[in-house]
């Protein structure tokens, strides 16, 4: 069977079909995943074998089999660690094909067929019944389907089909509980990577500000989560404004609700300032007493830091509001979390939202387009002021007012920076639609729309005709595209440099002028673990077999 995948060439920028062979899936999806990190977390592994040894135990108190449902089994680690706890039997599902043909592969290579089934379904499509996958509903629900938003992998809709099909009422859950908190905070650095803010240049006819469009600074943003190592960002890079605030809990051993709704919590601000960000995270409690939990808290909000597990699979998560808004330290206000079955978002009000009939319910979406084309560490590059400075700081040096200038970078500002800064004529190429329109706006906002040429093709079917007739003096370059997926990718600039060639005048300047890839051999603490091969399990022994992910 050939598989056919389309791929950006990060050479030419161009979307190729490659033909694959049939374990493209694998090799992709594993490779790209964080199971090796997942897998060497021992004190995941450790709560997860904690509270299911402690669920099988009460299932036996009661005289009962233990009969396990395991969904998103992945390796089958949580399977072998309930038979061995002493569960009776237990239904292993995995929908992707690769992963449960390895789990298969595991499960035997330990000794655990004669007591776990590894079902190759989605569990909305197991059934229950003496020709079904299984003979009866389990006692126990085991499963790990969170990513670091919580319910971003469909686990709610997965919970409540279970529980209405496949499992008993009021059965035994690992975990038992999740927790989802929330702190708002303002920092100018964070919320640059949502909102474009007026860029500044300094001209010698004094300062120019390029302005955002009127739809880009009311838009409320990318509607994704920003998934971040909270740990990692400088205190000094935000100002918390509350405590940190429990917004809701899920109880996993009744049924489960996947209908959007939302959760408020009223709270003073410690502090006067402006509300930007909400830093969130959550922690799940393994048994029904909540003595065994495994959190997500950054260190700040830890309850022992020095003992903190690393982990890259699960991190913290940066919502951004959908305006900026003033609060003031003691008067109380309500932080509301919205959720749909997948997605998690928050807004601000100043009264209790059962009282406000006009609380936002739908998930905020970019309606600019300037979210869709750039992402979050691109706005940080366009809003960072230093940055922008530097690039008038080269360009003096190269612009002359007869300069004929070329922009080559996808939706890149720097067009705009060479007008100001004086030349005769700057022209753009963008060779996607999206960057077109976005950069349309932004000219027209900024009064520019006659004034810098914006060519819509690929720079390598550029003609006379659309530079009329003038020879480049300058081509110019951030670089940046939104082919790349790897920084080294944006050498694509390189390729760029070359299909224009001929229209590039006698002693034209070309920026940047040259590139260099540096690299480093280091020894991380933590960060190996994304691509390691697993052997025996931190904090359970089971083998997981090496060739299981193609990693590295």
């Amino acid at each position: 069977m050939k598989i056919f995948c389309s791929r950006a060439n990060p050479t030419t920028g161009s979307v190729e079909w490659l033909e694959e062979d049939e374990h493209y899936d694998y090799h992709q999806e594993i490779a790209r995943s964080s199971y090796a990190d997942m897998l060497h977390d021992k004190d995941r592994n450790v709560k997860y074998y904690q509270g299911i040894r402690a669920a099988v135990s009460r299932v036996k108190d009661r005289g009962q089999k233990a009969l396990v449902l395991d969904i998103g089994t992945g390796t089958g680690l949580l399977s072998m660690m309930a038979v061995t706890a002493g569960a009776d039997f237990c239904y292993a599902i995995e929908v992707f094909k690769p992963m449960a043909d390895a789990a298969v592969k595991i499960v035997e290579k330990n000794g655990f067929s004669d007591k776990i089934k590894v079902i190759n379904k989605h569990s909305t499509e197991v059934t229950v019944g003496p020709e079904g996958d299984m003979p009866c509903r389990a006692n126990i629900l085991v499963t790990e389907l969170f990513d670091t938003e919580l319910i971003g992998e469909g686990a709610l809709p997965s919970y409540e089909h279970a529980h209405r099909h496949l499992v008993e009422e009021n059965c035994e859950a690992v975990p038992h509980r999740a927790t989802v908190y929330a702190q708002l905070v303002e920092s100018g650095r964070m919320w640059s990577w949502n909102k474009l803010f007026p860029i500044h240049v300094q001209t010698s006819l004094g300062e120019q500000v390029i302005v955002p469009p009127v739809d880009v600074e009311s838009c409320p943003g990318a509607p994704s989560v920003c998934d971040i190592q909270l740990n990692q960002v400088s205190p000094a890079d935000f100002t918390v404004l509350s405590d940190v605030l429990p917004m809701f809990s899920i109880d996993f051993s009744k049924q489960v609700s996947s209908s959007a709704a939302c959760h408020s919590r009223r709270f003073e601000p410690l502090t006067s300032g402006r509300a930007q960000v909400v830093l969130s995270w959550w922690d799940i409690e393994m048994d029904p007493e909540g003595k065994i939990k495994c959190t997500m808290a950054p260190f700040w909000a830890h309850s022992d830091p020095e003992e903190m597990q690393w982990r890259d699979h699960w991190m913290q998560c940066v919502y951004f509001l959908p305006q900026e808004e003033p609060v003031v330290q003691g008067s109380a206000l309500y932080l509301v979390a919205h959720h749909d079955d997948y997605c998690v978002w928050y807004s601000l009000q100043r009264t209790s939202p059962e009282k406000n009939e006009r609380v936002r319910q739908m998930r905020p979406v970019c309606d600019c387009q300037a979210h869709l084309l750039w992402n979050r560490p691109r706005f940080g590059e366009i809003n960072d002021q230093d940055r922008t400075d530097r690039y008038v700081q080269a360009l003096r040096t190269v612009l002359k007012p007869d300069s004929v200038c070329l922009c080559v970078s996808d939706g890149s500002l720097l067009s705009v920076l060479a007008h100001h800064l004086g030349v005769e004529q700057v022209f753009t190429v963008e060779s996607s639609a999206a960057s077109h329109k976005l950069l349309r706006k932004i000219f027209k906002a900024n009064h520019l729309e006659d004034k810098i040429n914006i060519i819509e093709k690929r720079p390598e079917l550029l003609t006379n005709e659309d530079l009329q007739g003038r020879k480049v003096s300058l081509l110019l370059g951030e670089p940046f595209f939104t082919t790349s997926l790897l920084p080294w990718h944006n050498l694509y600039f390189w390729y760029v440099r070359t299909a224009v060639d001929q229209h590039l005048g006698p002693g034209a300047m070309v920026m940047p002028q040259a590139a260099s890839l540096h690299a480093v051999v280091v020894e991380f603490r933590d960060l190996w673990r994304i691509r390691s091969p697993c052997g025996d399990c931190e904090g359970f022994d089971v083998h997981i077999m090496d060739d299981m992910i193609k990693a590295g």
